[in-house]
């Protein structure tokens, strides 16, 4: 895999290529997109039938990135609409907003399930088709409820993954992948900031001296993770390199010698730098996970790196794995 680790540290800006160059290394080929050269896989022919696949995928993904209850079945599209419609109460209508959205979704994919069996019985569809017309519609209402989805941590919604089942149903495949090769692009670029943002804090801390390995490591394992598929070979190791690398990271206990030398009140408190890591590690799976950007975790994350070698203190988040 040393080949790979060097293939996605980012390059210097005098060394980047044109984004979207694609080059052969060992055999496989990448494409270069914001700094980093990312695996690419064979493209599927443009059918009714993958991209039928393609939005099942990403539904599935859809809510297993997202906060519990979403997944309502389509042939209650029209109960959740009432439902929504009726709710007066803020926080219950974004709520079930979100639940409508996941109604759509799923009604959406149960129109492409009909379209494809009935091109598999000889029978033409055509862009006008009513039906064809009815997904798109659905799929577009769900993209647009999107802003009142929030991510399963709770601390921001990801309307990008939610606009994604859209597009691949009204561009080109080929169109569709090449976006996510951005994404993923975008999201390296970020886990590198957070992991950056963790050793630049945690470097000037005595207690947490050791901490630059285990979170490089960890961020290295991550954008690894984040290019693979589940149905590579070398899944088995990528995804125990990620797990175990985590684990070391948020077993990391301040420095022994460091701790002795402190008073009885240091500076720094050490549990609030251990959260801190324990922050860093959850947002950078969670990115890693959904593929695509968290803009606002990722800023805010920063900000409490800089808060804490300022103050000492770090600001508690809810909604963290646990550690």
């Amino acid at each position: 895999m040393s080949n790979v680790h060097s293939l996605i540290q980012k390059l210097p800006p005098d060394d980047c290529p044109a984004e979207g160059t694609r080059r052969m290394f060992a055999g496989a080929e990448r494409v270069f997109y914001c700094g980093y050269w990312i695996k690419t896989y064979p493209l599927p022919a443009d059918t009714l039938e993958a991209k039928k696949r393609l939005i099942e995928a990403l539904t599935r993904r859809l809510f297993n990135h997202t906060e519990h209850g979403l997944n309502i079945p389509g042939n209650r599209l029209n109960d959740a609409r009432q439902s929504y419609e009726a709710e007066t109460d803020p926080a219950r209508r974004r709520v079930k907003a979100a639940m409508l959205a996941g109604a759509l979704f799923n009604r959406a994919t149960d129109v492409f399930k009909k379209l494809v069996e009935l091109q598999a019985e000889g029978i033409e569809i055509r862009s006008s088709d009513a039906l064809m017309h009815e997904c798109g519609q659905c799929l577009l209402d769900a993209m647009e409820l999107g802003r009142f989805v929030l991510h399963r941590s709770g601390d921001e919604g990801i309307d990008e993954l939610w606009g994604e089942p859209f597009r691949a149903f009204s561009i080109p495949l080929a169109d569709f992948y090449e976006s996510r090769y951005i994404k993923i692009g975008q999201s390296m670029r970020d886990i590198d900031r957070i992991a950056e943002a963790m050793v630049t804090t945690l470097a000037g801390i005595g207690a947490f001296e050791n901490a630059e390995a285990p979170v490089n490591d960890f961020a290295l394992a991550a954008k690894i993770k984040m290019e693979s598929l589940r149905s590579d070979a070398d899944i088995f190791d990528i995804w125990a390199h990620l797990v175990t690398s985590a684990e070391r990271l948020c077993n990391l206990a301040p420095v022994p010698h460091a701790v002795a030398a402190g008073n009885a009140w240091p500076r720094h408190s050490h549990s609030d730098g251990q959260q801190l890591i324990r922050n860093g590690r959850d947002l950078i799976f969670y990115i890693a996970q959904a593929r695509t950007p968290m803009p606002k975790s990722t800023r805010e994350f920063i900000e409490r790196c800089e808060r804490y070698l300022d103050t000492g203190r770090v600001q508690f988040l809810p909604g963290s794995l646990p550690a």
